[in-house]
């Protein structure tokens, strides 16, 4: 099939070279099928509409800002509106226009990329000021042979901030014969008075469904047969960029020899076959551990990448939650055998389960990532998952708690199959319970139906502080001496009852503090504190009131007639305590600690009774 029969759409494909006796250059698909008209530009049709608009109104902006990832066409699409600007038709007398000819001079010239008054800048290695002053100066003078002088910058968050600068003037005000177009993948590093000069588009990442569709069109126009699967693989691992996809088909297509099946594809980018991905993932999800680490070695011996396995069960974990929530969202992108058994797993996990899957996954390839050994990194997380298999969800957890009935499932698993293996692992009443407490928000109302009482802890285990000083004491009684000196220095008492904790953090307060004292004093007096944040003055810290009442008593000692006749019998001494001894005699007053300054022959006077 030839690019005629193909409707025109690859226009840009090497035409044959005369026979010269030399081999012909290979053009890679990339560039063979680069779009060189709007028409053929696809997957921004919201770019093409506005575009279009603009040159029938002859509203042509002065300055372009296009935005994306990598490989949607950013520099295809600048260069397609300089043409666009330049054409002068078949016959010379064309104004610009969406459909340029690419037969006229400046098509031809611009579509080589040799045209004198297009002019290309990476700003990646040309981005000091002095490039932009060279810039400027040419724009002063008047396009040689084309409508327009069009500037084309490509990577323009890369300019020095003097360039930028540099540039704002002209860029704001420009000749009546100047474009500016700029291209970039990091948008918020383009200073905001630069966009607010330009035409912004944000060129979107390209459906899979469209890829497909184009490479198909590509792998037709090569001849080439290429399995739907393997096309779907490709597309996937493209995420949107028709660039990359492009490399990966050209790739392909040298390895399978003009024949390209989805398996050659799977070993090309270290991917597992679907349905052995399903497997694991269902042995894992049903706590199958030894069967789970039997597949996942068959994988590693395969060549399959240990963190594209966690990615691929990451994805089908989030892929099995969209269809049990939409069945017709998602269910596209599998065959008929995989939609079947996803369809089944949707039926058997809940949302607590999958939503833990999809933590322990994701979680998993943060540690992946940092392991030594990556399959024995992926090992462990499969044991993980096992292990978690047997845990019941939260909320159910919460209803045995309250009934006083064991936290464990006794060896069923979530997903209510039998175990393959008996002697895999069971998740314990400890285990349960550690998991379930970071999801206490999820705890539904009491039930109106009534249960046996849980056996309270003894009484010596829980407290009950009455005010704010009580909290900071039970901390120093449970051996946080950390948290106990946060909560006297470090915070701003604003309102306190019993259960209602709320105060001001000071700067020198961990970030975590009241989600920390929250736990402890659930686990400490039997019964949920609400721990708020506020922005209100609130009182004096602990520190603070201790240390003005310490000041308070060592005025009062000072101003005492015996604590003076003391000081004035032993010159330089110093008032370091004062003591209230009616906590130990009744009979007793104050007691005044005085330091000697250690005079010799004299003992120190270690303490006065103040009648």
């Amino acid at each position: 099939m030839s690019d005629t029969d193909l409707g025109g759409l690859f226009p840009s494909a090497a035409p044959p070279s005369p026979t010269t006796g030399e081999a012909t250059p290979y053009r890679v698909l990339a560039r063979k099928y680069r779009p060189s008209t709007f028409g053929e530009l696809i997957g921004q049709d919201a770019l093409v509409r506005t575009l279009t608009n603009a040159f029938a109104q002859n509203r042509i902006a002065h300055a372009f800002m296009l935005t994306g990832v990598r490989g949607v066409g950013k520099t295809t699409t600048a260069r397609i509106i300089a043409r666009a600007l330049n054409c002068i038709g078949p016959h010379g007398k064309d104004g610009p226009t969406i459909t340029p000819c690419g037969v006229c001079d400046n098509c031809i010239a611009i579509a080589a990329d040799r045209h004198v008054d297009v002019l290309e800048m990476d700003a990646a290695s040309n981005n000091g000021i002095d490039d932009i002053r060279e810039l400027i100066e040419g724009v002063r003078y008047a396009p040689g042979a084309a409508r327009y002088k069009v500037y084309i910058v490509d990577e323009v968050h890369m300019l020095s901030k003097p360039a930028f600068n540099a540039l704002l003037k002209t860029l704001e005000e420009p000749p009546p014969h100047v474009k500016f177009i700029f291209a970039t993948t990091e948008i918020r590093k383009v200073p905001i008075t630069v966009l607010s000069r330009c035409q912004r588009f944000d060129l979107r990442r390209i459906d899979a469904e469209i890829l497909i569709e184009h490479f198909n069109r590509i792998a037709a126009a090569e001849s080439v047969d290429v399995e739907p699967a393997a096309m779907a693989l490709i597309a996937r691992a493209a995420d949107g960029s028709a660039r990359d996809g492009l490399s990966l088909l050209d790739q392909a297509i040298a390895r399978g020899a003009g024949a390209v099946t989805a398996e050659q594809v799977r070993d090309m980018l270290g991917l597992a076959d679907t349905t052995i991905v399903l497997d694991l993932y269902e042995a894992a999800i049903g706590g199958d551990a030894k069967t789970a680490l039997d597949i996942l070695g068959r994988l590693h011996a395969a060549g399959a990448d240990a963190a594209a396995i966690v990615e691929d069960l990451l994805d089908l974990t989030h892929l099995i939650t969209r269809l049990k929530l939409a069945p017709s969202a998602a269910g596209a992108r599998l065959g008929d055998l995989e939609l079947r058994r996803s369809l089944a797993l949707t039926e058997r996990l809940s949302m607590p389960i999958l939503t833990r899957t999809w933590q322990l996954l994701l979680k998993g390839i943060g540690e992946l990532q940092a392991a030594p050994d990556a399959h024995a990194a992926a090992e462990m997380i499969i044991l993980r998952l096992a292990y978690a298999a047997d845990l019941p969800p939260p909320a159910e957890l919460v209803r045995r708690l309250e009934a006083g009935g064991p936290t464990s499932d006794q060896g069923r698993s979530p997903t209510s199959s039998p175990r393959a293996d008996p002697g895999a692992p069971r998740g314990g009443p400890a285990m349960a319970l550690a998991r379930a407490q970071p999801l206490d928000d999820e705890r539904p109302p009491s039930p109106a139906v009534a249960h046996p009482p849980a056996q309270p802890p003894p009484a010596s285990v829980l407290a009950s502080p009455t005010s704010f000083r009580d909290v900071v004491r039970l901390f120093a009684e449970k051996k946080e001496g950390v948290l106990e000196y946060h909560l006297s220095s470090s915070v701003r008492l604003v309102r306190f009852e019993p259960g209602v904790i709320e105060f001001n953090p000071l700067p020198g307060a961990p970030p975590n503090l009241a989600n920390r004292m929250g736990g402890l004093l659930l686990e400490w007096t039997g019964r949920r504190w609400v721990i708020g944040v506020s922005g209100a003055v609130g009182q004096e810290t602990l520190a603070e009131t201790d240390r003005a009442r310490i000041d308070a008593s060592l005025d009062s000692a000072r101003m005492s007639p015996a604590v003076i006749a003391v000081m004035e019998a032993f010159p330089g001494a110093t008032i370091t305590e004062v003591r209230n001894l009616a906590q130990t005699a009744p009979e007793a007053e104050d007691e005044v600690t005085v330091a000697d300054s250690g005079e010799a022959g004299e003992p120190p006077l270690e303490s006065l009774d103040d009648a």
